[in-house]
């Protein structure tokens, strides 16, 4: 059985810091004071990276006074991009403590620390009180969430009457299993896919409104052609994350994704819904 420890080590080798810095001083970035760009090409680790992150900004209105959910935080790109463009809270809870130790670091050395908090936790058992929140997002997390109408119901729990939720996710194509290593998975076991009907029939038996559902294919094609385009010309990639991350099984790991687009067995999906008011 699957266990919240075998999907917290898959990303956690206990370094990661190290690697960071590392990463960062090769490329003349000052480790100490990163800025949120410089960090951009590392802590976005979900598809598309940071031009992933900005699409979904552009899907939101959020005042300074909203108090936003972060569902699989990571290392905290999305959560201190939203903070400094709209200047709202955000909060990030994430299963793995490194990544939510790491964050933390990262928000203060960009002085949004005053803004941006992280929590480390089981997204299907939140802390958090009822109605807590005016909206929420995940980015390719719930892969590796195998109860996925416990997981919106448990984000229904913690929204307020009428909040957004916005999902970005790799869903199940059509065809065989994906290959794997993945970026979110090793294996099958701790693979959890869902196609796009069953995410949308799932989220609204729990009491969202599905406001639009697309599937983003044809983005993800056209970034991993760019990227191998960039790395062509002897440039370095936009999104590095997954290297950051996966270190040397991000190079198979990135040939099995792109296979698995390229051959329709991965969807890559956005769902934007609504909380019904009562």
């Amino acid at each position: 059985m699957t266990t919240i420890d075998d999907i917290a080590s898959h990303y956690s080798r206990g370094t990661l810091m190290e690697r960071l810095r590392a990463a960062l001083a090769a490329e003349d970035i000052d480790p100490d004071r990163p800025t949120i760009e410089s960090l951009g090409p590392f802590d976005h680790f979900h598809g598309r990276g940071v031009e992933a992150t900005e699409e979904l900004a552009n899907l939101l209105s959020i005042s300074a006074q909203d108090h936003i959910l972060d569902i699989g935080s990571g290392i905290g790109g999305p959560a201190r991009y939203l903070a400094r463009r709209f200047g709202c809270r955000i909060t990030g809870i994430d299963l793995t403590p490194e990544f939510c130790e790491v964050a933390r670091l990262l928000t203060r050395a960009t002085g949004l620390d005053d803004r941006v908090a992280f929590d480390q936790g089981d997204a299907l058992r939140m802390q958090f009180a009822d109605q807590s929140f005016d909206g929420a997002y995940s980015m390719n997390v719930s892969m590796n969430i195998a109860d996925k109408p416990a997981l919106y119901r448990e984000i229904h729990r913690v929204l307020r009457g009428g909040a957004w939720l916005v999902l970005s996710e790799i869903a199940r194509g059509s065809g065989s299993e994906p290959d794997y290593p993945t970026p979110w998975a090793k294996t099958r076991e701790t693979s959890f896919l869902s196609t796009p009907a069953q995410t949308h029939q799932a989220l609204e038996a729990t009491g969202f409104e599905i406001i639009r559902l697309r599937e983003t294919i044809r983005e993800a094609l056209d970034f991993n052609v760019r990227s191998r385009a960039m790395v062509e010309r002897g440039e370095k990639p936009p999104h590095r994350a997954v290297w950051l991350i996966h270190g040397d099984l991000s190079a198979e790991m990135a040939a099995n994704t792109g296979r698995g687009l390229a051959e329709a067995r991965l969807l890559p999906i956005e769902i934007m819904c609504r909380k019904r008011e009562r």
